[in-house]
């Protein structure tokens, strides 16, 4: 036990003797386990649970503790409540069968949380355990319900044929003003209240899932994730969120343009929701628990995307910008266009910035399985994570998604041999480019002077991301365009850096990006445009 239960009891054994007795007691530990194991079997008893409850709650209240009833005292109540009745079963016959120390019948964590629930008693501390979490106080609650009760008298219509109650968009403001999320939850909303395809939401029905549900969960990422998740499921999956994005891209002004365009509604939905899982679900198992979604900063800027108009001002997850440059890349490399790609397309992206040993690691998915299908093949889940990893390699999980890429040995540990393995490579293109090659044991002494791990000339984990410079560790073994930006210390990179200090690298590259592809977007309809002129004269 973690925890001792001391309750004062008076006795009638003098205090002298009750020493001895302990004195005698403790030169035979057996016989200690045995009064142990004894006193566990007596507080699991329905009238030992009683009495210790009992005594707690007389003092609580100052009162004087009462003497605990006798044996004796025990059967003669009985006798008179209902005759001789069974006789009390021995402890020691008992206790064979339901022994504290038999892992098979009844294991000791069972009774140790009844001694922490009576000491939690003791302490006037409320009930550990709730369904649905802690839940709000008394008074938040009457707040809430006040607030609902004012949205529902000033916004509620009347229908002739019907209750009254609020269509979807006035219950967007139960939703953002009492619950504390987006207005685009209010779909989503109405339909766990309402049924899946109710237009109107009464007061009757709102208090009704109010108290059975939402009272229940102490703050807003928590009814977040009661209301996204499936019945009973300990998790968000990528399907949860489909019907809270698709219904912010068909309501939100920064997504007008996208109304007569279903299937890059669904692309940019499926983006969005790859993006939050890399950021948000740590482990990248595809299961976004509520304690990694109370640690993430996905409701921050689900509350901004609300607010901005300019949805492109919510760099992070929401950018349709950011979507546009993602899936351009993917397409630009797709060659076939069958929303695959492999080792060959992979290896032109960035202009061939990547070596073939590291696009070999990434198609052996050492650093992340692949989701794709098709053996060999990388699906559009895929290249996400590799891009968003790719132009932000100081993320922290980028950081681990490289680290397994270049750690071959898969021992946590990135050695001299396995640093010279990817330059090597860096080495052969440096010399095709007829440029002088920077030798192994220079960048060796570079690297470690850089990162300055715990261990010279092996690499952690850890080290890498105590490291501000891990980012450019990557790069010098693999990414040749980036290796030579790192050493020529473009003038151009280092004052965006400085004067854009919020941005990171991947917001950079995605700003950069987006300007090139609407450029070449641009002169190839001018370039339509010219042809068709010129046809038509010569018509």
């Amino acid at each position: 036990m973690s925890k001792s239960l001391h309750i004062y009891v008076p006795s009638r054994t003098p205090l002298g003797d009750r020493g001895n007795e302990m004195s005698s007691v403790s030169k035979f530990p057996s016989s200690k386990l045995k009064l142990d194991e004894l006193f566990l079997n007596w507080l699991s008893m329905d009238e030992s649970q009683k009495l210790v409850f009992e005594l707690l709650k007389d003092a609580k209240l100052g009162r004087p503790l009462r003497q605990p009833p006798t044996a004796t005292a025990s059967a003669q109540t009985r006798e008179l409540q209902g005759g001789i009745g069974t006789p009390p079963r021995s402890p020691q016959k008992g206790l064979r069968a339901t022994s504290a120390f038999s892992p098979s019948r009844r294991p000791l964590s069972r009774q140790s949380s009844l001694i922490n629930r009576m000491t939690n008693e003791s302490q006037a501390i409320p009930t550990f355990y709730k369904p649905g979490g802690e839940g709000l106080s008394e008074e938040m609650n009457a707040k809430k319900v006040a607030l609902a009760e004012l949205l529902f008298a000033k916004r509620a219509g009347t229908n002739v044929d019907g209750p009254v109650g609020m269509d979807v968009e006035q219950f967007g403001d139960v939703v953002r003003e009492v619950v504390g999320l987006p207005r685009f939850f209010s779909k989503r909303v109405m339909a766990l209240v309402a049924g899946a395809d109710a237009t109107v939401v009464t007061k009757e029905q709102w208090f009704r899932y109010w108290n059975s549900t939402l009272r229940r969960q102490k703050d807003p990422e928590s009814a977040m994730f009661e209301i996204l998740r499936q019945p009973g499921a300990k998790s968000l999956v990528y399907s949860d969120f489909n019907d809270v994005l698709t219904y912010m891209v068909r309501t939100h002004p920064g997504l007008e343009f996208l109304q007569h365009t279903r299937e890059f509604q669904d692309r940019y939905v499926e983006t969005v929701v790859y993006r939050i899982f890399y950021d948000c679900n740590t482990h990248w198992n595809g299961k976004l628990t509520l304690r990694e979604l109370k640690r993430s900063d996905l409701l921050e800027h689900m509350l901004r995307v609300e607010e901005e108009e300019d949805i492109n001002r919510v760099l992070k997850y929401f950018s349709y910008e950011h979507f546009y440059v993602i899936y351009c890349k993917f397409w630009e490399l797709d060659t076939d266009h069958d929303f695959y790609i492999d080792r060959e397309d992979l290896l032109c992206y960035g202009n061939h910035a990547l070596t073939y040993r590291i696009v070999a690691r990434i198609f052996d998915q050492a650093g992340r399985p692949f989701k794709s299908d098709k053996p060999g093949k990388m699906c559009y889940e895929d290249f996400v994570w590799f891009i968003l990893s790719e132009e932000y390699k100081k993320h922290p999980l980028a950081l681990d998604y490289w680290f397994k890429c270049v750690d071959t040995h898969h021992d946590g540990v990135i050695t001299a041999d396995e640093i010279f393995y990817f330059y090597e490579e860096q080495i052969q293109r440096m010399e095709c480019l007829a440029q002088e090659p920077v030798l192994f044991e220079d960048i060796l002494c570079q690297m470690m002077d850089m990162l300055k791990p715990e261990v010279d000339g092996r690499v952690t984990l850890n080290d890498l991301r105590a490291s501000k410079m891990s980012g450019n560790f990557f790069n010098v073994l693999f990414n040749m365009n980036k290796f030579i930006a790192f050493e020529t210390r473009d003038p151009f990179l280092m004052r965006q850096e400085r004067e854009e200090p919020h941005l990171t690298e991947w917001d950079r590259f995605a700003r950069g990006e987006y300007l090139r592809l609407s450029l070449e977007e641009e002169q190839d309809d001018e370039m339509e445009t010219g042809s068709d002129v010129w046809g038509t004269s010569g018509m």
